[in-house]
């Protein structure tokens, strides 16, 4: 909306001239002029009593209508600047500027009827009556921004739903609803609080109208066709969620409190409380159900987002048929970490991306005011928390937290909006936080002004009650006094400990899938299982994926490459890598399983070796390569994602958590980048089993290998992910063949059961002829943790090189050329877990022979630290790059001497 204030204020006479131009040609004015004269026109032509002349009899009267429609416009775009939405302290003044004098207008006028009130369906009306509806709607309880979005259709939409539909009165029934979520709210923590004295729980105390606005939300998502509500948030309120949305009994929740471990705990460790996700299932009393799912969550705040997001696709994908009206993700976040995120902004950049589209999220943020210790002065540069919606055009409603009747009314609108326009909206309740950042901290070191105030602040249940025997009817004055009574004849049952039962749970497909796995053993882990497919199979995959349409005219220097793969096969009976990989996903797709594929230039590859997706030199149209192998096969889902790791890979989590039959793979440009995702590496890919017992297979495609591309673009460090492999927790493999790829991905979804695994991939060797595997490998065994060589008799060896990855090539290139029968080259293409039997069964074939890891990496990098701790039972020396606080070295020169030193050295030693 533009200002047009220096017209109103400096040049009266420009109205009416705008408007003879807009008589002439509508198009030819702003759009926001030639919707007043619009509406104008109308008034004039249905006979308004008194409607001013537009014919220069009556001058400066239509100057007056534009200063009364500006006055609306900017009371819809900076009303909620000054609403009263803060339950606890006066609003800062940031300079709204609503007094009439900015619009030309003054007291003298408040009497005098305008036109302009039928832009607020007040018909003609005096300027006092208009004025007073526009603090009525826009400066109450709730704050409104919305008037950047640039779609009318929406835009008109918000404004009758603010402007009409948030004003009608809440019906008894609903008051009914309102009170007893707040009472389900207020009790358990007053009960947690008494039960639990002093103890971590993230109480919900001041923010209880978070229960009715969840339970407002899930009732009208399940009204307009909701199947499927996915909830991720951090802590604060958690609990409270479980309990009275989400279905977990206080029994449940009890035990936990006093530390009791479930009984199909894995392995691991488990994690805190309310850290821990669940599933329930909400009924409206009739016949529509939701299923609800939370998200379990680490302390990092906002990590579970993107989580959350790629899960709701993959649910969508599978259950849904990828109609998105029939899941509703649901992000709760707390004000201090939505400002501070990034990871918010990525997922918000994702929201209309073709890979990651979810139909719109809803965010609802608990808004206390405070984070930690540090207030809000201290915690953001914007207005708001949440400012950074309007990069999306998604509309924000700020809400005060103490008025439970506008949250309800602000959370319906919200669902209603997203299911309308499959959009991104935000909820911000404005509230406060009664006690410390937990239960034992103490507020008022940092904040003693604000928690005086705090501390007499009655709760929001009891300032509903209070207003409902002020305000209400006689019938919602009688409410008010039964439900202050069944509160604490409720709270004392719970003192009580009376046992609720667990509310009946119907599982999903995906869910019995699940259950239908079982966790994974150490003899799992000492041979891989047969992922070989039959030659009829693998003739008809390999020309699947090397023909296109007639009509189709790929680039020619793309059909000359996939020609050479044909060449390859037909004269040498070999496949390279790039092959090997689609051969891999194709075989999963004829199975009927899905692949799914993303990354920031995947369809190509970043190094130009997959061509998954060609492109047509005239039209640019896509053909995907996997999307016609036959007529009933699994979905082909590759994707170039934005320019984002942290956002994407959590994303891709998220989707792999959705179904176990669906290979999920993300590819870093370069294996450098993934630490801007080490968030969710830490707190879900490394450990989601041992915390929340859930396993997920998503792969990691890292390309990682010295080639003199400098300290950004040679290292995934290994070193990290080794570091953090125990308890079989994760796959981490640096494989050298095509073949041996193949069968990595297969065995994916060939256990019976699902890890993460994380690949070392290749740069340069996608295309060296080293990497190339023969038919048979495919049709014949599966991975192989250890490739032995094949060059050297055992006896006659005297040194063996173990290494992994693109140095086995390197040093199999010194073996051959010096002939060098003594010196055996092992690979060892699997990490972890470590293939240790394999291992010291080499070991004892080569009696006479002296070990030595060989590595690319610095000594303080790579896998040499990790063998050395592991590899017990085999001794063996250690060459590599000298240990160094940069992965790698940027000048060309010295990279090749390094690398010829470490080359040197082990044939020399």
């Amino acid at each position: 909306m533009q200002d047009f204030s220096y017209i109103t204020q400096s040049h009266p006479a420009y109205v009416e001239g705008l408007y003879q131009q807009y008589a002439k040609d509508p198009q030819s004015v702003d759009p926001e002029f030639r919707k007043f004269f619009e509406g104008f026109d109308f008034a004039v032509s249905t006979g308004a009593p008194a409607a001013p002349a537009l014919n220069g009899k009556a001058p400066g009267a239509l100057d007056k209508e534009f200063a009364v429609y500006q006055l609306i416009l900017a009371y819809r775009k900076k009303g909620h600047l000054v609403a009263k939405t803060n339950p606890i302290r006066e609003r800062k003044d940031r300079h709204a500027n609503l007094d009439l004098k900015y619009f030309g207008l003054s007291e003298s006028d408040l009497s005098t009827e305008f036109e302009a009130g039928r832009f607020i369906n007040l018909g003609r009306a005096t300027l006092q009556s208009i004025v007073a509806f526009l603090k009525k709607v826009y400066t109450g309880s709730i704050g409104i921004e919305f008037t950047y979005i640039n779609d009318q259709e929406q835009l008109d939409w918000m404004t009758k739903a603010v402007e009409t539909d948030l004003q009608q009165p809440v019906p008894l029934d609903q008051k009914r609803r309102i009170m007893e979520k707040l009472n389900e709210g207020v009790i358990f923590e007053k009960f947690l609080h008494t039960k639990y004295i002093g103890q971590k729980r993230f109480g919900l105390e001041g923010g209880e109208s978070t229960i009715p606005a969840m339970d407002a939300i899930i009732h009208t998502a399940a009204e307009n066709d909701v199947q499927e509500v996915v909830i991720g948030m951090a802590h604060r309120g958690r609990l409270n969620i479980l309990a009275n949305i989400m279905g977990k009994t206080y029994e449940q929740i009890f035990s936990e409190f006093e530390g009791q471990v479930p009984t199909d705990s894995t392995m691991g460790s488990g994690d805190v409380k309310y850290h821990l996700g669940f599933r329930g299932e909400y009924t409206n009393g009739g016949e529509k159900k939701v299923n609800l799912q939370l998200c379990p969550n680490p302390s990092h705040l906002e990590v579970v987002d993107p989580v959350v997001a790629g899960f709701s696709r993959s649910k969508a994908d599978i259950l849904y048929d990828s109609d998105f009206d029939k899941i509703l993700p649901i992000l709760i976040h707390g004000d201090a970490a939505v400002a501070g995120q990034g990871v918010i902004y990525e997922l918000l950049q994702m929201w209309n991306l073709r890979g990651y589209y979810v139909g719109g999220t809803l965010h609802f943020v608990i808004n206390n005011q405070i984070g930690f210790t540090t207030d809000f002065d201290d915690a953001r540069s914007a207005d708001y928390c949440t400012s950074i919606a309007s990069m999306v055009k998604a509309p924000v409603l700020h809400v005060n937290g103490d008025d439970a009747e506008a949250v309800v009314k602000a959370s319906t609108l919200a669902t209603l909006f997203r299911q309308k326009f499959n959009k991104d909206i935000f909820l911000d309740m404005v509230c406060y936080r009664r006690h410390g950042h937990n239960e034992g901290d103490e507020p008022k070191f940092t904040q003693p002004q604000l928690y005086a105030l705090i501390d007499k602040h009655p709760d929001p249940r009891e300032v509903y009650t209070q207003y409902l025997l002020a305000n209400g009817e006689a019938d919602a004055k009688d409410l008010a006094k039964e439900m202050e009574k069944q509160f604490w004849d409720e709270l004392q049952k719970r003192l009580d400990e009376i046992k609720q039962h667990p509310k009946p749970y119907t599982f999903q497909k995906p869910e019995l899938e699940w259950q239908a796995l079982r966790k994974a053993q150490p003899a799992d882990f000492e041979q891989s299982p047969d992922t070989a497919i039959a030659e009829e199979q693998f003739r008809a995959l390999f020309k699947g994926i090397m023909q296109w349409p007639a009509e189709f005219k790929p680039l020619k220097k793309v059909e000359k490459l996939l020609q050479d793969k044909i060449k390859l096969f037909e004269t040498e009976g070999k496949v390279d890598w790039a092959t090997g990989e689609l051969l891999a996903y194709g075989s999963l797709l004829v199975e009927q399983k899905d692949v799914r594929l993303s990354g920031e230039d995947v369809k190509r590859g970043t190094f130009s070796h997959r061509h998954a997706v060609i492109y047509d030199e005239n039209t640019n149209a896509e053909y995907n390569r996997l999307g016609h192998l036959q007529d009933n096969q699994g979905a082909f889902r590759i994707y170039n994602s934005l320019l984002s790791e942290f956002a994407v890979l959590g994303f891709e989590f998220g989707y792999a958590l959705g179904s176990p039959n669906a290979l999920v793979l993300w590819e870093a440009q370069y294996g450098d980048f993934v630490n801007g995702a080490q968030t969710v590496i830490d707190q879900y890919v490394t450990s989601a089993e041992q915390k929340w017992t859930t396993q997920n297979g998503m792969v990691m495609l890292l390309p990682h290998g010295y080639e003199g591309g400098g300290p950004d673009h040679s290292s995934a460090r290994m070193e990290r992910f080794l570091q953090s492999c125990a308890e079989y927790n994760m796959v981490v493999t640096n494989i050298t063949t095509s073949a041996n790829f193949f069968h990595a991905l297969r065995r994916q979804l060939t256990w019976p059961f699902r890890k993460p695994m994380v690949n070392f991939a290749p740069k340069a060797n996608l295309r060296h002829p080293g990497s190339y595997s023969t038919m048979d490998e495919f049709l014949k065994g599966g991975f192989r943790e250890v490739l032995d060589d094949s060059f050297v008799k055992k006896a006659d060896v005297k040194k063996v090189l173990l290494c992994s990855g693109k140095i086995y090539f390197e040093l199999l290139e010194r073996q051959q050329k010096d002939k060098r029968r003594d010196v055996a080259v092992v690979r060892l293409e699997q990490l972890y877990p470590l293939p240790y039997r394999q291992l010291e069964a080499l070991y004892k074939q080569y009696a006479k022979a002296t070990w030595f890891w060989v590595q690319e990496e610095p000594l303080n990098m790579g896998a040499a630290s990790f063998l050395q701790m592991n590899l017990k039972g085999i001794p063996f020396g250690v060459i590599s790059r000298q240990a160094s606080a940069s992965t790698a070295t940027g000048y060309g020169k010295v990279h090749n001497k390094e690398q010829a030193e470490i080359i040197d050295t082990a044939f020399n030693i």
